[in-house]
């Protein structure tokens, strides 16, 4: 499990990790930078042989991984942790290239994957003695359950990443990371590092188009696939591993609300709320994206949202002070667009942004809609980029079904300085994480997925750990059954 070599280079030769080897394949593929529409250095496009090769290496490794105690499987994710943060500025400068984040933004991703990393190393799944007497004993235990699959998105590709392989590698299951077509480097990297960490077949990188996905997910050979992405994909995820039964998690999209009483100071909470609306360019499946602000303080609250997001820099994420960098992909691009698209159409008053430069890169204006009706889109999808609603209310129960009037259900977030009114509507919200006076804060100790069809399951804390296990009852008698 040696020490770092001198070899290993953030930002030259992307490779496919398959059973401790770099390997390419004959075809390959390039991301592009958002910021300016170049493109990024060539990537494998993996085969149906190539997975075969992932998933037989992975299996041939449960035999000892799932063995080795827990102890050294802590040591080993720390050592990997340790490692990735010596190269964390490297790789916060690659993200920013691949994925389009402000580099101060991209620095404090690959900082949370150190951090998620640690943190779950000191969770630990204990058996249990549920009941014991004289006659007998009974124990709950958590056994490895085998191969898995980590599916990452490309809004956190760094983070998600290491929030997968963590859980999947502390509970004895080797894993193999599929990182989004669009930001495949930075986890091709983390796959190439961790060499120098575990042993071959344990952690695994492929890169692919379209078609490796659901190669993966159909695969006979993995027993779980750990999925962040759209709620639409989700659904593709669990449709194709149903036919083999394998055990699912899925971390989906969100609508969140964010709920505004009268007692608030004004300026504070409308810069936090903007902050949160239009973070990653609004690409976060938590980030706020309906606003109920309290009809008695909507024009004051406004004017304050309206005068911070002008002061928003929107830019290349490589540039200073730059707090929007471009949405991620064409893609996306031309999704959030849709929405603007909407303005005219639909006779939206825009309170701020509205309208987008032509120029390279994938770049959107911040934008605030004023008071759209409940049922427009904006109100009821998910852009995935920086265009929100401000919507106001009057009556308690009243805000509470129209912001839990929705198929999503990932978070949610009061904002109040009468902590009983906060905390009465947080209990009466419908979502998987639910804050009050914050929004976004997660704690690996804590359980984090989505109600509805914001997800099935969730990731870490103890629960997550569990996900990634088989229970077993082991029922013991004290005394041998005695000769008839």
């Amino acid at each position: 499990m040696g020490s770092i070599g001198a070899s290993f280079d953030v930002f030259n030769g992307f490779y496919n990790t398959i059973n401790g080897k770099l390997t390419s394949t004959e075809k390959t593929r390039h991301g592009i930078n958002p910021a300016n529409g170049k493109p990024n250095p060539e990537v494998p496009i993996s085969t149906p042989k190539d997975v075969d090769d992932a998933v037989a290496a992975a299996k041939e490794a449960f035999k000892s991984w799932s063995k080795a105690s827990y102890d050294e499987r802590r040591k080993a994710l720390l050592a990997f942790a340790d490692a990735l943060e010596k190269y964390e500025n490297d790789f916060g400068k690659l993200l920013t290239q691949e994925q389009g984040k402000p580099l101060q933004f991209a620095l404090g991703e690959v900082k949370t994957g150190v951090h998620w990393l640690r943190a779950l190393t000191k969770l630990e799944l204990q058996e249990e003695i549920v009941e014991e007497d004289d006659q007998k004993q009974v124990i709950v235990r958590y056994t490895p359950l085998g191969v898995t699959v980590g599916i990452v998105p490309w809004n956190y590709p760094v983070h998600l990443a290491c929030g997968k392989i963590a859980p999947s590698l502390l509970t004895g299951n080797p894993i193999i990371i599929k990182p989004s077509p669009f930001t495949p480097y930075c986890d091709l990297k983390l796959g190439e590092l961790a060499q120098q960490f575990f042993p071959p077949g344990v952690v695994q990188v492929l890169s692919g188009d379209d078609n490796l996905g659901p190669w993966l997910t159909a695969h006979p050979g993995p027993d779980k696939i750990s999925f962040t992405g759209s709620t639409a994909t989700g659904k593709k995820v669990m449709e194709s591993a149903s036919k083999t039964l394998k055990r699912v998690t899925l971390e989906l999209g969100g609508k969140d609300p964010a709920i505004i009483t009268k007692n608030v100071d004004i300026n504070s909470v409308a810069e936090k709320i903007a902050t949160l609306a239009f973070l990653n360019s609004g690409q976060i499946c938590l980030a706020i994206k309906r606003i109920y602000v309290h009809e008695s303080i909507h024009d004051e609250f406004r004017d304050a949202m309206v005068s911070f997001t002008k002061s928003l820099k929107v830019g290349d994420g490589a540039e200073a002070g730059v707090f929007l960098g471009p949405v991620q992909n064409s893609m996306q691009y031309e999704k959030v667009k849709t929405f603007f698209s909407d303005i005219e159409k639909e006779n939206w008053a825009v309170a701020v942004g509205g309208k987008n430069e032509e120029k390279p890169g994938y770049f959107i204006t911040p934008t605030i809609i004023d008071k759209p009706a409940d049922n427009s889109r904006i109100a009821t999808e998910e852009p995935f980029g920086p265009i929100v609603p401000l919507l106001t209310w009057t009556d308690e129960d009243d805000v509470i079904a129209r912001a839990n009037n929705t198929k999503m259900g990932l978070g949610a977030s009061v904002w109040s300085d009468d902590l009983d009114e906060a905390t009465r509507i947080a209990r009466q919200l419908d979502a998987g994480s639910v804050w009050v006076n914050t929004h976004l804060e997660l704690d690996p100790k804590a359980p984090f997925g989505g109600h509805k069809e914001s997800g099935i399951g969730f990731e870490w804390g103890i629960g997550g750990l569990k996900a990634f296990c088989n229970v077993q009852s082991l029922y013991l008698k004290k005394k041998p059954a005695s000769k008839i």
